[in-house]
């Protein structure tokens, strides 16, 4: 087997494989030479080659969000990984396990002018987890002085120690460097940063490893909440009358179904469920929207909870933010092990747990339920909304949202709906969605940026069909997602084009101006269909409710290569649409 010559690089590959990070995405470059010829010598490792750093970062963060363990980036020194950013920063807010393991130029070269060259170290300390940042190994040639005054041998012997402690003190440094990166991202779920120095020659290897790094594990330690802490939630829990749960994004069957039912069956609790929260039953309030819009200020003080409890990622829902800022419950709890977040102003508890454990804990405690009629007065409501739902659509024209539901409502069982983010989502969670499906969108910073990329990782990484469903904006800003090897015959992307982001046309301010179709809403002309031809994907197109029906029926059955539908809706009266609907519901 093939090795790189230089120890660090040996080292960063080994201690990656001992910690079982088996997924590297590499985007050609020279200083990172050594990691490249590593990683792709070792059949321990399946590697991937994506030139785009950014679609690359995305790429591993679908890896990652799929397997749940840690995917490795491997870049080269300069701009480079400045485009892994926008994937750091949403994995970092969403808890996903990401490597950035960026090759570096020595440090006499950094800041005189050197060539892809630029300050690595910390880069990202704001949305980082872990920086470590590594040593340059010492090379012998370079560390022997021109001219000695003392003999020769004297001076070589001297010198020679002094080299081997120098690099013993140097590879013990970089190997617990390593070690509690690589232990941080694996236990605590985001990204991590190994910045990593290399000087040339970069591409000489040898047959045998000349270290072998020490391997640090951590004892995790199962949390539990105190007896006490119980007992006086518990005393809280019977004494609302009205008590709220909001699920915002939550990882699919992590929540035992017992426990969903007996929520279910507490006739004091509401449960509001976000599309990206894959939680399902029949008493539960999906389509949070529907209930929250048509309210008046009396309903609003009806649906003001006693206790809030929340748990999963970040919430979509912006009226559901506008109702609990403004009608603030008397405690909010928030249930997870990663950070809690105050987002509307009035958190209490953070109980550090993860959710199935809490009511695995807790509502073994619950001996009896409260009477209340919060669930029953909000469960005709939610009635109430699901026919004048039904009825809006009955004629309704074509539209972005007479589009999504069929397209949702096409889906195959059993698939992963990958979402992107700005109206997508948004239009998503106006409808129930089929509960077999797995659904995901990059809610962590609500970016455009990736969302192509990370349905494309998802993909490789589940045996499952993966659905994409996006706007033209944020397909196309992602387009070099395509420029990929490795997209299974099976994928399939939807893209909802509108002719420009006819998500800002609901905003208020002057609409069907020059200046607004300019650098707003961006109007444009472009078609999906040329980079279908250059990437070989199959491509389709609907322009009405008959043609989109009918591409739908066989859209999703095997092929040779993935599909792209492109679905032209009318670009103006998006924004009515969606306004008559929310309207219609009151």
């Amino acid at each position: 087997m093939k090795y790189p010559k230089i120890p660090l690089a040996q080292t960063v590959i080994q201690l990656c494989k001992a910690k079982h990070i088996k997924h590297i995405v590499i985007s050609p470059g020279s200083r990172s030479a050594p990691l490249t010829i590593g990683f792709t010598h070792d059949a321990y490792f399946s590697c991937y080659s994506i030139v785009d750093e950014r679609c690359a970062a995305f790429f591993a963060l679908g890896i990652a969000q799929q397997i749940q363990k840690p995917v490795a980036v491997v870049c080269s020194s300069g701009s480079a990984l400045l485009n892994y950013y926008p994937a750091i920063a949403e994995a970092f807010y969403s808890n996903i396990p990401l490597v950035v393991l960026s090759a570096d130029r020595p440090k006499h070269l950094i800041g005189i002018g050197d060539g892809q060259t630029i300050n690595q170290e910390n880069v990202y300390e704001n949305h980082i987890l872990y920086s470590a940042n590594l040593k340059q190994d010492v090379k012998a040639e370079n560390s022997f002085a021109p001219q000695e005054e003392v003999p020769i041998f004297k001076n070589i012997e001297t010198k020679i120690e002094k080299l081997l402690g120098l690099q013993q003190n140097i590879q013990t440094q970089n190997e617990a460097e390593i070690n509690k990166a690589l232990n941080v991202v694996t236990h605590k779920s985001g990204p991590v940063h190994i910045n990593i120095p290399f000087d040339e020659p970069l591409y000489e290897t040898i047959s045998s490893l000349t270290v072998n790094p020490k391997v640090e594990e951590v004892t995790v330690k199962s949390n539990k909440i105190e007896a006490l802490q119980v007992a006086d939630l518990v005393s809280n829990w019977y004494d609302a009358k009205k008590k709220l749960i909001v699920v915002g994004v939550n990882k699919p069957n992590s929540i035992e179904q017992k426990w969903l039912d007996e929520l279910a069956e507490d006739e004091s609790v509401v449960v509001f469920t976000e599309t990206t929260s894959n939680l399902h039953h029949p008493q539960f309030f999906s389509s949070i929207d529907k209930i929250i819009a048509p309210l008046d200020t009396e309903e609003f003080k009806a649906l003001q909870p006693d206790i809030l409890l929340t748990f999963g990622g970040l919430i979509v829902s912006k009226k559901i933010k506008a109702f609990l800022r403004t009608y603030k419950p008397k405690q909010h709890w928030h249930i997870g092990t990663e950070k809690a977040n105050d987002t509307f102003f009035c958190l209490e508890h953070h109980i550090k747990i993860a959710p199935n454990q809490f009511f695995t804990q807790f509502l073994q405690e619950v001996k009896h339920l409260t009477k209340s009629d919060y669930q029953k007065y909000w469960s005709h409501i939610k009635k109430v909304r699901k026919k004048k739902h039904a009825a809006f659509f009955e004629n309704l024209e074509f539209s972005d949202l007479k589009a999504f539901q069929f397209i949702l409502k096409s889906i195959p069982d059993n698939s992963i709906l990958q979402l992107s983010n700005s109206s997508t989502i948004r239009y998503a969670q106006l409808f129930n969605i089929n509960k077999t499906l797995e659904v995901f969108c990059n809610r962590g910073t609500s970016g455009i940026d990736g969302s192509t990329s990370t349905a494309v990782g998802c993909a490789v990484a589940n045996t499952k069909q993966t659905v994409f469903i996006t706007g033209d904006l944020s397909f196309f800003y992602d387009s070099n997602a395509l420029w990929n090897n490795y997209i299974p015959n099976d994928f399939r992307i939807i893209v909802i084009n509108n002719q420009g982001g006819g998500i800002f046309r609901i905003l208020p301010g002057d609409k069907n101006s020059e200046n607004f179709d300019t650098y707003f809403e961006t109007k444009h002309q472009l078609s999906v269909k040329h980079l279908c031809d250059m990437y070989g994907f199959e491509y389709v197109k609907a322009s009405n409710i008959d043609t989109l029906k009918d591409t739908l029926q066989s859209f999703y059955l095997a092929s040779d290569s993935p599909k792209i539908l492109e679905v032209f809706t009318p670009r103006t009266i998006n924004d009515t649409i969606l306004l008559r609907y929310f309207k219609a519901l009151k």
